[in-house]
């Protein structure tokens, strides 16, 4: 028989997780409650004069600037897209385990952004923007959704690079601890290794 522990997928579903699916549903509930509030009070002024301003009306029918937003097909695409990122976003979530807050934290925002932008489309057949932004001298108009989903995506990115224990330049004490155990391991997998070799 071989020595080596089978692999079993594990459900991790704690306090965190718990919170974290109430902020979800409140991210959610923002975005949407937002988005009607625009349309029944028909917004329309300066936020930051010049970086962000809020005009009602804007329907986007694809997706990030306006990217397939002249198919017909370019719809159902990303509906169909979203409940499949939904999906893997998840499983992803239940399978962590809870001491990687900073990853679910990330999943949580970028979730909760898929589907508020998912229930516009499918209700509407568009999403519905309303907040124009300067980014370097272009203008673009998206909504809270966005942002949710932009500031999921820059935290997952920071915490796998930097935070967690699986990161790959590790600035925290537990990521630094992490990859410290990480190479004892390793070196002793070498060392027995190369000692099974000798016989």
């Amino acid at each position: 028989m071989s020595d080596k522990k089978k692999f079993k997928l594990k459900i991790h579903f704690g306090k965190v997780s718990a919170i974290l699916i109430a902020v979800f549903a409140v991210l959610v509930a923002t975005d949407l409650i937002l988005k009607a509030c625009e349309e029944v009070y028909g917004w329309n002024f300066d936020v930051i004069p010049n970086l962000i301003w809020v005009e009602s009306g804007s329907h986007n029918y694809g997706a990030a600037f306006s990217f397939l937003s002249d198919t017909e097909w370019g719809r159902i695409f990303f509906i169909v897209l979203t409940f499949v990122m939904l999906g893997i976003m998840t499983v992803a979530f239940l399978l962590l385990p809870e001491r990687f807050v900073g990853f679910k934290v990330a999943l949580s925002l970028i979730a909760a952004g898929a589907l508020g932008n998912l229930v516009d489309r499918l209700a509407f057949g568009y999403v519905r923007d309303f907040v124009w932004v300067n980014i370097f001298g272009n203008w673009a108009c998206c909504n809270f959704a966005d942002f949710w989903i932009v500031f999921g995506v820059i935290w997952a990115v920071i915490d796998i690079l930097f935070l967690n224990e699986w990161a790959v330049l590790p600035l925290t004490k537990t990521a630094k601890e992490a990859a410290k155990k990480r190479e004892l391991a390793e070196k002793e997998k070498s060392e027995t290794d190369d000692g099974d070799g000798e016989e």
